[in-house]
């Protein structure tokens, strides 16, 4: 990867020998193995054990989880808040384990629209809740920084299943609640 990097420090008219980038190659590999970590992630024994029998039937939302991602299109960054809910069939999952969830599919090349839909169908395939809603706004620097240049555009996608995508008050109540003010 390194000799790649260098490569393409020489195609854009730049010396790699030069002091300021002589250990740009590998910052950068290391910087690009992190950022595609979720690629190592197994989903399944991220969420493990943390299953947990529970008589509680009201909707769960951990909201506000901030994520970075690189686009598949350029490799430029996309980053944002991702808010989930579910509704528990018997079972809750760990709380720390959604903001994981969402790191593992982040950290990959992506496009937010297919983030969204794995982290719904990982929760409502390991979790079996009565329903499971994603919503993630992101700014895509791809958009900001080149091409349109629209820096202050943000990009909303959403998936809902189950009670969230059939029953509107369900929906209505967990949009509700994104939008409310933290309590800090």
């Amino acid at each position: 990867m390194k000799k790649a990097i260098e490569s393409i420090l020489k195609g854009i008219g730049e010396d790699p020998a030069r002091q300021g980038l002589k250990d740009t190659p590998k910052r950068v590999e290391e910087s690009l193995k992190f950022l595609t970590s979720g690629y190592e992630v197994d989903v399944d024994a991220l969420i493990g054990e943390a299953l947990f029998d529970v008589s509680y039937d009201e909707m769960v939302l951990v909201k506000d989880i901030s994520f970075y991602s690189l686009c598949e299109h350029h490799m430029i960054p996309f980053f944002g808040v991702c808010h989930i809910a579910y509704i528990p069939d018997g079972k809750v999952v760990g709380l720390s384990k959604i903001p994981r969830l969402v790191d593992a599919f982040a950290r990959r090349l992506q496009v937010q629209e297919r983030l969204t839909v794995q982290i719904a169908e990982t929760i409502n395939n390991r979790v079996k809740p009565k329903g499971v809603a994603v919503v993630m706004e992101g700014r895509h620097l791809c958009m900001a920084m080149r091409g349109v240049e629209k820096e202050t555009s943000t990009a909303v996608t959403s998936s809902m299943v189950g009670n969230f995508k059939a029953d509107k008050r369900t929906r209505s109540e967990f949009l509700n609640l994104i939008n409310r003010p933290n309590i800090s």
